[in-house]
């Protein structure tokens, strides 16, 4: 009986622990949920500062002026004193192409010129004796001294000669362009420098056979470009050629130079768009734009690839925040005491202002004794770095600047938060800096 009795006060020892221990358990629960969740944040000062806003483009180095060389006749290459890299002035031979086939019809043109021309003088000689005695018969005529079948012979045989006149003037006319024509074909095989410049590209070589431009768009046989004047040129997206204008300035790195940084200006904006992968998701709309370089270097070579950040507005001593801090928010509902420029409505209970704006608002999240305020804001321009406020913001207000995930998800007008400016944030990653 007694051994009884021992086991059934351990039973209750350990039953009443193991309550103990779930009350214990469930009080703490409740305890730690009654408490409010603190998001860790990094803020910074909302100050004044000179934005550039840039838009950001890659192409190629392009002469400002080049002619691509492509003959007007088809024939062989027979002289070709040029070679890649060559300098050349205004007037100098390129290329001489064979010309025998029309060197064979202008012997042959010249000579159906003179048949004709000859041909041309024996029907002057007869219009002349045909026009003397048709003067003759008609003056007959008038006197009765011929008769009408004598009148009408005389006047047929002038017209008749006189026809045969304007034929063989015709004939004549008709050789001369002829003969014009095939010179001019045989003066272009014949290719003369049209400006002076660099033989920047060669396509051919002594013996080739070339297609004249009869023949779709022709060979393409040299460029030569003046490179005393070379540009950018840049493929910019169609949402960013809308910022562009004439005149803006660029910075441009050449990766053939490294870190080294020309400066430019915009001097041209294509209007015809420029698509790649038309159909698919990765279909790409980009605009031409030129840049002409204000320093150049004589190691500028035609087809280096080059990056330009084109400028294309400036705006100094305006209050700004940096990028990340600004986010978007649905359905934002603040005091007015920390808003500005808001619709308004009295709220009698505390004698401040509310605002209930549906559908995404620019906001950004301040500071204020360990509770972040979200304050709709207006913004502007924008660098790498930092985002033009025109409205919302004065000046001198923390502004929550990191972690992106609790800006863009955990923050919340009057989320408690704790400042930490000792780390940055990257992503979801922090680090400290000691």
């Amino acid at each position: 009986m007694a051994k009884s009795n021992k086991k059934s006060k351990k039973k209750i020892i350990i039953f009443g622990s193991i309550g103990l221990l779930v009350a214990l358990f469930i009080i703490i629960t409740l305890i730690g949920s009654g408490k409010e969740e603190i998001v860790l944040v990094q803020t910074e000062k909302v100050e004044k500062r000179n934005i550039t806003q840039t838009v950001t483009a890659t192409g190629n180095i392009d002469p400002e002026f080049k002619v691509i060389i492509t003959p007007e006749v088809t024939g062989e290459i027979i002289n070709l004193p040029v070679k890649e890299g060559d300098k050349v002035k205004k007037g100098d031979l390129l290329i001489q192409i064979k010309g025998d086939q029309y060197q064979a019809q202008k012997d042959r043109l010249e000579a159906n010129l003179k048949a004709s021309e000859a041909t041309l003088k024996i029907r002057e000689a007869e219009l002349n004796k045909l026009s003397l005695e048709f003067d003759r018969a008609k003056e007959l005529h008038s006197k009765g001294l011929a008769s009408d079948s004598e009148f009408e012979t005389a006047q047929s045989n002038y017209e008749s000669a006189k026809a045969s006149y304007e034929q063989a003037q015709a004939n004549v006319l008709q050789s001369k362009a002829q003969l014009r024509e095939v010179l001019e074909t045989l003066y272009k095989t014949t290719i003369y420098a049209p400006m002076a410049g660099t033989v920047t590209q060669l396509n051919v070589q002594l013996g080739d056979r070339v297609l004249g431009s009869g023949f779709s768009q022709g060979t393409n046989i040299m460029t030569v470009s003046n490179l005393g004047s070379m540009q950018a040129v840049v493929d910019v997206d169609e949402n960013d050629v809308v910022l562009v204008s004439i005149g803006d300035t660029a910075t441009i790195k050449v990766d053939a130079f490294g870190d080294r940084e020309f400066r430019g200006m915009v001097t041209e904006i294509g209007n015809s768009a420029l698509s790649s992968g038309v159909g698919t998701q990765e279909q790409v709309v980009n605009f031409e734009v030129k840049i002409n370089f204000f320093d150049l270097d004589d190691n500028l070579r035609p087809g280096m690839s080059c990056n330009a950040d084109i400028q294309t507005e400036t705006v100094e001593n305006v209050i700004s925040v940096p990028i990340q801090s600004v986010t978007t928010r649905e359905n934002v509902k603040m005091s007015g005491k920390d808003m500005k420029d808001s619709t308004k409505n009295e709220n009698k209970d505390n004698n401040e202002m509310t605002m209930d704006n549906k559908g995404p608002t620019e906001v950004v999240f301040i500071v204020k004794n360990g509770t972040a305020k979200v304050v709709p804001v207006k913004t502007g321009i924008s660098d790498d770095n930092y985002l033009q406020i025109k409205e919302g913001l004065e000046g001198g207000e923390s502004v929550v600047s990191g972690s992106y995930r609790a800006i863009s998800r955990e923050l919340e007008d009057g989320s408690k938060v704790r400042v930490d400016n000792k780390r940055k944030s990257f992503g979801n990653e922090q680090i400290v800096n000691n």
